[in-house]
């Protein structure tokens, strides 16, 4: 063993103010073929995305979009995001005192990007806008600020949702609404009533029934006050807990039906809603999710006895349509920190955006990415229209949501996987923030149904609702000649559905998704995206990964719309 660590030091000695380059002066830490870091850059500079906003009736909001996405893309925002996920929420259930508290904390972090995404309209404001395409506006928004991080956009699609199916109860709406619908961000437990703005939440499922929420065994008892009720059971999974009321399923005597839950009572009593644990999950670290119990707990009937499903599924269309809104985002912002990369980095004697088969695999997934993004916007500009009572959009939402629900929440995780190969080994480390991302993507489709769910109801909605069928067809039908293997595709699809059923519920509802993507490129976008798009995902001239596209595809096109050179 050395004698040195024993010796006494040299009291001549001083340190050197010159930093040591090492041995012979050589530098060991000089960083050289690294990409710069992404931020700041802007997150709504996606023409695929304007294009649609303005297609889709909401031009009028193309400069707020655009200084959203300078915001979304800022270092701070993206500090913001990492920040929130890596200090996770943490779950108090008692004071110092003994109390019961039943409280969620989180870091600042949380509370900045929440405080800018209601600021900005993306939880209940577009209930309040009576302008055309405010809807489509807020998805947008959604698309473009959802580059900061998922976790929080949780509540404030829940809040959206909410909306809705509070206005089955006029008298509570009228309460609530104008709470719901602010753009002011308060966090913390008070009387509702007392906030200038609310949070919503939801909680269906428990844990011997799941989506299968008609087996939910909370119970709902009457009180003596007209609607007023008193709840007995268990949750499964509630998420965003400190949100300020939840529209929660319970057994009345009537049957399944549906409440809505405050934290705080109006005469600023705590109600009951105590949380058990805090789910410890795949991804969305930086989202609370809990189970809560429910003892005596003050609810209000929302809607009649009995109609619970009827009154909440209009909830569940608008977090749908935020599931295919939120997989085309990461889809978006995982391609973008991919050509960023390949952009920077060289290897092999050559920069890889400029090396063929990386090549390939990015402007493989840009069609997939343009594909989801425009399909979004087709979706919410259906949604936009519906409520202003065009049904001919509301059939095509009843069943082209649940279609794009199915397929783009289903593509996500694939997609993440392979942008984040793109990055290589730097992409597989937490820094990157790529491996966020990546356990972020199949939250999307199990979140409101999972896969067979949604494609069994696509099959509920062809056997109902025979005006969604020929809703789907009609729109369909506005590129028919347009491209042979669209045509044979859509013939295809008219044949499949004389033999639909539930075993092959996945491949139909895979073959409508795809003409629909399909059809909306053709009539929308640049002809290297559409064909690229028809001969692969339809002609069948592709592998079984990203990057297997023709050597006929126009890879200089898509790449040239996908990832715009700055400046």
């Amino acid at each position: 063993m050395s004698t040195l660590a024993h010796e006494p030091p040299d009291e001549s000695y001083e340190p050197s103010e010159e930093p040591w380059d090492g041995p012979e002066g050589y530098a060991t830490h000089d960083v050289t073929n690294q990409p710069p870091p992404l931020a700041p850059y802007d997150a709504s500079g996606d023409t695929a995305l304007l294009e649609g906003v303005r297609r889709e009736g909401a031009g009028w909001a193309e400069e707020d979009l655009r200084r959203l996405g300078r915001r979304a893309g800022s270092a701070e925002a993206q500090e913001w995001g990492d920040l929130a996920n890596r200090h996770e929420p943490v779950l108090r259930t008692h004071d110092r005192y003994g109390n019961r508290v039943d409280e969620v904390e989180y870091h600042p972090s949380w509370h900045h990007l929440m405080r800018v995404a209601v600021g900005e309209g993306l939880a209940g404001a577009a209930w309040a806008d009576d302008r055309p395409g405010a809807h489509v506006a807020r998805t947008a928004g959604g698309l473009v600020w959802g580059h900061t991080e998922a976790g929080h956009g949780c509540p404030t699609s829940m809040t959206y949702a909410a909306v809705p199916a509070l206005r089955a109860q006029p008298e509570l709406a009228k309460v609530y609404e104008p709470l719901l619908t602010s753009r002011e961000y308060e966090p913390g437990l008070r009387t509702p009533t007392d906030k200038r703005g609310l949070l919503a939440g939801m909680g269906m499922t428990e844990k011997q029934g799941g989506s299968d929420v008609r087996t939910n065994t909370t119970a709902a008892a009457a009180t003596a006050e007209p609607g007023v009720y008193t709840l007995r059971g268990h949750k499964w999974f509630t998420s965003a807990p400190m949100c300020d009321v939840f529209l929660v399923l319970a057994q009345a005597p009537g049957g399944l039906s549906c409440f809505l839950v405050p934290r705080v009572l109006p005469d600023g009593t705590r109600n009951t809603f105590r949380i058990q644990r805090l789910k410890d999950k795949l991804g969305n670290r930086s989202n609370a999710s809990s189970e809560p119990e429910f003892d005596g707990t003050v609810a209000w009937l929302v809607g009649s006895e009995g109609q619970g499903v009827k009154t909440i599924i209009e909830m569940v269309n608008c977090t749908r349509l935020d599931c295919v809104m939120s997989s085309a985002t990461l889809m978006r912002k995982t391609l973008v920190e991919a050509g960023h990369h390949a952009r920077h980095r060289s290897a092999f004697g050559a920069r890889l955006v400029d090396q063929p088969l990386m090549r390939n695999v990015l402007a493989d997934l840009a069609l997939e990415s343009e594909a989801a993004t425009t399909l979004t916007l087709r979706l919410a500009g259906a949604a936009d229209r519906a409520v202003r009572g065009d049904a001919g959009e509301a059939a095509f939402r009843r069943i082209a949501t649940a279609v794009g629900k199915y397929w783009v929440t289903k593509r996500g995780p694939a997609f993440t996987a392979e942008a984040l190969e793109c990055l290589g080994g730097n992409g597989y480390v937490e820094e990157s923030g790529m491996p966020r991302h990546y356990r972020e993507a199949p939250l999307l489709s199990i979140w409101e149904g999972s896969g067979n769910v949604n494609a069994l109801d696509v099959l509920r909605a062809l056997g109902r609702s025979p005006a969604s069928a020929h809703a789907l067809f009609e729109e369909l039908a506005l590129a028919r000649g347009a491209d042979a293997r669209l045509d044979a595709a859509v013939a295809r699809l008219e044949a499949g559905l004389g033999e639909a059923s539930e075993t092959g519920a996945r491949r139909l509802v895979e073959l409508m998704a795809l003409t629909l993507q399909a059809s909306l490129l053709v009539r929308h976008a640049p002809s290297a995206v559409a064909d690229a798009f028809c001969a692969t995902r339809l002609g069948g001239d592709w592998g079984h990964a990203f990057g297997t596209l023709p050597d006929t595809a126009d890879l200089d096109g898509i790449l040239a719309r996908a990832l715009p050179r700055k400046g």
